[in-house]
């Protein structure tokens, strides 16, 4: 088992270290993200704070910047900010798992950290198969594996994955991603008084359950956990149809808010919400850290027709993580917000008032390409507000229409594409930009844009116009770590 495991991390190793020189020369590698050594990075997985450290894990494949065998790629920091590469903490060594470790969660329990993961294999007749495994450690760095504590109930097709673990009081939960016979997506529940005796508890959500009609084919991804008063199911549905400005990428990820209970097998929950209205977050997972704090990290990616096109694959590499965002419950919505530890990257800051009048405002040195911009106080005299990120990507804000839009070229063929949210007024937008990614927050996090955009690296420049004018106070920070 570690001989096999040491392999494949050696071999992964290198084949970064041969990829390495190609991927320090893309001039759109980002500079305070999470992002792979080279090739794919796609879930996070595995957040956890322990023994003074945040750890991450994520989806890797060292190889190629496509979706094949994953391993788990580790990462930790003591803030948020600074961010080391640690070992591998799980590679496909073993029969159960030998098509990929798939994503899954961590736990602390009695001083040791435990990985709770979907073990991924094709058969010798091509057919999926899956298993729940575990994997522990004493320091955080090394894992023993464990093997497979769940196999698949007889009511689920193979698509069955990514375990949340948790406790409630003396008792462990966890909740899986399914596909139910009848090809619907479903989260369900387990419990287990050790961690490694599991009891199949039953679906508590899904397509057709609490008042939803057809909800997809699959839920990938599931996160379940108390926040303000509330209990917020994540869930990443796959086969979800566009309805007006809803549901435009390929897959979504979005959540409810409910309560759990658990004896009578039921999560009663309300409207499905988006939790990011761009084109590039999906498979958030959360922690819950020391200071009390709920954050989320995501994927800042997207498996569709447009991937093999991003120009970092000519590079290498392909994809990275979210900035941090710390979560709370306001006005019956799950609200989003850089944590405060980001402030430590701000450099150089700049203060003034905006007035856009007869001509647009520019702000044109390079500190633009990566940097933190704070609007506050928007007062519009007419009808729109737009800003161009760096002449490449577009936020417009409409009054009479009530939308706020970000427009971007498609990778494939450079034509236009837009992702869109009805908003009654706009009054606050905090932009964190990096060398080819975009985090945009709405109104205090009253909505998240996340995206990936690839201007041309001469172009430095972000500039606002006003149809009819408008007015804001400006603030904004080079951002380095």
């Amino acid at each position: 088992m570690v001989l096999k495991h040491n392999h494949l991390a050696e071999r992964a190793n290198r084949a970064a270290e041969e990829n390495q020189a190609a991927v320090n020369e893309d001039p759109y590698r980002l500079s305070f993200h999470i992002q792979p050594p080279s090739g794919l990075l796609n879930d996070p997985n595995g957040l956890v704070y322990f023994k003074g450290q945040y750890h991450v894990f994520y989806q890797w494949n060292p190889y190629e910047t496509n979706h094949g065998a994953k391993y788990w790629a580790h990462m930790a920091s003591p803030d948020l900010v600074n961010w080391e590469e640690l070992p591998i903490a799980l590679t496909p060594s073993e029969p159960y798992e030998k098509n990929g470790c798939y994503s899954g969660s961590a736990i602390v329990n009695d001083g040791r950290l435990y990985l709770f993961y979907t073990g991924n294999v094709k058969n010798e007749a091509g057919e999926r198969e899956t298993y729940q495994c575990m994997a522990v450690s004493e320091d955080g760095i090394h894992f023993e594996k464990k093997g497979p504590v769940i196999n698949l109930p007889e009511e689920y097709t193979a698509h069955f994955r990514d375990p949340k673990v948790w406790k409630k009081e003396d008792k462990w939960y966890m909740v899986l991603g399914a596909q139910t016979l009848e090809k619907k997506g479903a989260a369900v529940l387990f419990s287990s008084r050790d961690l490694e005796n599991w009891k199949h508890i039953g679906k508590i959500a899904g397509s057709g359950m609490n008042g939803l009609g057809d909800f997809g084919y699959m839920w990938e991804c599931p996160d379940l956990f108390p926040l303000d008063g509330k209990e917020i199911l994540l869930i990443s549905p796959q086969g979800l149809k566009p309805e007006g400005f809803q549901y435009q990428n390929l897959f979504q990820s979005g959540y409810f808010i409910g309560q759990l209970d658990e004896k009578k097998e039921s999560f009663a929950h309300g409207a499905f919400a988006e939790l990011d209205r761009g084109f590039d977050f999906y498979a958030p997972q959360t922690m819950h850290d020391h200071k009390g704090r709920r954050i989320l990290f995501a994927w800042m990616g997207m498996t569709d027709e447009q991937e093999p096109y991003q120009p970092t694959v000519s590079y290498h590499w392909i994809h990275a993580l979210t900035l941090p965002r710390e979560l709370h419950v306001k006005g019956g919505k799950l609200i989003q917000t850089p944590v405060e530890e980001l402030r430590a990257l701000r450099r150089n800051e700049m203060k003034k008032e905006v007035r856009i009048e007869a001509e647009k405002a520019t702000l044109s040195d390079a500190a633009c390409v990566r940097a933190e911009i704070l609007l506050e106080d928007i007062r519009l005299d007419g009808n729109s507000l737009t800003i161009s990120l760096r002449e490449h990507a577009f936020l417009k804000f409409n009054v009479t229409e009530g939308t706020l839009q970000v427009e971007r070229p498609d990778f494939k063929d450079g034509q236009p594409e837009t992702r869109s949210c009805l908003l009654e007024k706009l009054e606050k937008l905090h932009l964190f930009l990096d060398t080819s990614s975009a985090e945009i927050f709405v109104n205090g996090g009253e909505e998240v844009f996340t995206l990936r955009y690839f201007p041309s690296p001469e172009n430095e420049a972000i500039s606002f116009e006003a149809d009819g004018g408008a007015s804001f106070h400006l603030r904004k920070w080079e951002l380095g770590t």
